[in-house]
């Protein structure tokens, strides 16, 4: 049976508003160590904010500004000055092998999973890598059980 994107999503995931700055985004993203939000508004999802978005926004901020300097820089964009429009989702029923298609073909690091129209959680490619690694793992250690079996 092919594993489904509802048992290796995240559920509990913290968004951010369309009109929220990109100093309150490099905050949560250094808190939580998270590399992607989801942005909504109106409760609906509208975008994706990613730390490549940041960066790119920040880009000017490189020289020999100061810490004061760069959050007053971050403080004064909004995030939907510079979060993915384009919005590529995924059901909790799809396979994690369709998500890590998707996510490959459109060279993008996460997947907002969406139920029934609203945001049910998040996929990355960490959790990919994850999924994959322990399924290789467990696929060796039946070959070894059952190469021990046959000794």
């Amino acid at each position: 049976m092919r594993a489904r994107i509802r048992s290796i999503m995240h559920d509990k995931i913290v968004t951010v508003s369309a009109d929220d700055s990109l100093d309150t985004v490099d905050d949560i993203m250094n808190l939580g160590h998270v590399r992607h939000l989801p942005v909504v508004k109106a409760g609906e999802l509208v975008g994706v904010v990613s730390h490549r978005d940041l960066l790119r926004a920040s880009l000017s901020s490189i020289s020999n500004v100061g810490l004061n300097e760069k959050k007053a820089f971050l403080n004064s964009i909004r995030i939907k000055e510079v979060m993915s429009r384009r919005l590529v989702t995924i059901g909790p029923n799809a396979s994690v092998q369709e998500a890590a298609e998707i996510m490959a073909d459109e060279k993008i690091g996460c997947l907002p999973v969406v139920e029934e129209g609203r945001l049910a959680g998040m996929i990355t490619e960490t959790d990919l890598l994850h999924h994959f690694a322990e399924t290789g793992r467990a696929q060796r250690a039946r070959r070894r059980t059952k190469a021990a079996k046959k000794s």
